[in-house]
């Protein structure tokens, strides 16, 4: 809806002169503001403070080059993200458009929320665009034989470890799962542990990164859960291994991702897995830590769990055109928010990943070269993602699976509990 001026009746006079002469020459651009197209944008907070900040100063520069298109920026938090979202599609006040995490966008298509953007992946692949996305991003977002959103942002699971504590322990940098033990085993000492892990949904992905690494995954091709797979079993069997050692520290089980992540930069733990920010974040001990390369599982698989945050339409918006025209313009020119908004996420684009910045950051940069090329999905072995994937991750069976793991409990009862827990969320 637009809005005009009208003039007040009971102006006279020099009053009414100077009013209309001001009138006069703020009529193009009040006209142009009324006119605009208003556009509501949430962003989830993908980083500290100043990624706020970034991301606001990213939306009014795309408000000045596109007068006749308004976008509205509001930063959602993610404490309880998901009624937010869900509350706003019931009520007829979703957004235009919002960024989200690895399968928000798949699971409110699901609810017929999300718009699908085929025809934009089409104009991008016509300008030549497309190929600038990095491999296995673009159709991971794929459900239904339709495209739900685009890719922005990559979250993946990496092994870090302290190079004081291996120096310490005259230990080499391990790039296997035997010399992972032996190396966890050997920094154990003097209250420090060779691991630090945590129980929350952090915790989970110890798990996903374990099974993913040795060839398993959560799922069967047909998308029925395959979660007591052999290669699923010999990896929680060698995570239980390093518990049974003595290697993994007993404060993982109540820890949170802040306190496992707090406790690594102490010192109190020689290894620990986690996003690619996490030195960059690390403050004075970011010279202390180093990221392992790759680790070859026990049948030479190297692989880790990652996500492919996504930015998507809603079906509620009445200016589509419009919405496209600011998603396609966001996702070329998001650098700013790793520039200066210090996100933890790697860069989708292969032209934004390839800017000075992110290449001097020598651990993001080893990432996106090494961990990226390898990153599998919740879904493995199943082609794309699907709607249960956020209720998978999210409904709490695999992070009590690792409170336990945590806690030295036995691998098979752990896993027929998680494995109820599981078929019951996905109906089998």
């Amino acid at each position: 809806m637009t809005t005009k001026a009208r003039a007040h009746p009971r102006k006279a006079g020099m009053l009414a002169s100077i009013a209309a002469a001001a009138l006069i020459g703020l009529a193009p651009m009040a006209a142009s503001s009324a006119d605009a197209v208003k556009l509501n944008f949430w962003d989830m907070i993908w980083g500290p403070p100043e990624y706020i900040d970034a991301a606001k100063e990213l939306v009014g520069e795309f408000n000045k080059q596109h007068p006749e298109i308004q976008v509205e920026y509001r930063s959602v938090p993610w404490n309880n993200w998901y009624q937010t979202f869900v509350t706003a599609i019931s009520s007829g006040t979703a957004p235009d458009i919002s960024t989200g995490a690895g399968y928000q966008a798949v699971q409110l298509y699901d609810q017929g929320a999300i718009r699908p953007i085929d025809d934009v992946i089409e104009e991008l692949k016509a300008d030549g665009e497309l190929d600038d996305f990095l491999p296995n991003t673009v159709d991971t977002l794929r459900y239904d034989d339709h495209y739900v959103a685009l890719p922005w942002g990559i979250d993946i699971r990496v092994w870090f470890y302290r190079k004081d504590l291996l120096e310490q322990a005259g230990v080499k940098v391990p790039t296997t799962w035997e010399e992972l033990r032996a190396a966890a085993k050997a920094t154990t000492k003097d209250g420090k542990y060779g691991i630090v892990a945590s129980g929350d949904t952090g915790g989970s992905h110890f798990l996903y990164n374990a099974i993913l690494n040795n060839g398993g995954g959560m799922f069967t091709a047909d998308r029925k859960l395959d979660l007591k797979s052999d290669r699923n079993m010999e990896a929680f069997e060698a995570l239980a291994a390093m518990v049974a050692d003595g290697s993994v520290s007993p404060a993982s089980t109540g820890y949170n991702s802040d306190d496992r992540r707090a406790a690594f930069n102490r010192g109190q733990a020689a290894f620990t897995l986690d996003g690619p920010g996490l030195i960059a974040q690390a403050g004075a001990e970011a010279k202390n830590i180093g990221v392992l390369p790759p680790l070859a599982g026990p049948h030479g698989d190297k692989a880790t769990i990652f996500w492919v945050n996504n930015i998507m339409v809603y079906e509620q918006t009445k200016h589509p055109d419009e919405v496209k025209t600011f998603l396609k313009w966001w996702s070329k020119n998001q650098l700013p928010l790793w520039t200066k908004g210090n996100t933890g996420q790697l860069p989708t684009r292969k032209s934004i990943a390839a800017d000075k910045a992110i290449k001097d950051d020598v651990a993001r940069a080893y990432v996106l070269n090494n961990y990226v090329p390898i990153g599998k999905t919740t879904a493995t072995n199943a082609a794309g993602i699907f709607p249960a994937l956020n209720d998978v991750e999210g409904e709490g069976a695999m992070q009590s699976f690792a409170q336990e793991l945590w806690q030295g409990k036995p691998v098979g009862p752990i896993v027929d509990t998680a494995e109820t827990r599981l078929k019951s969320i996905l109906k089998e």
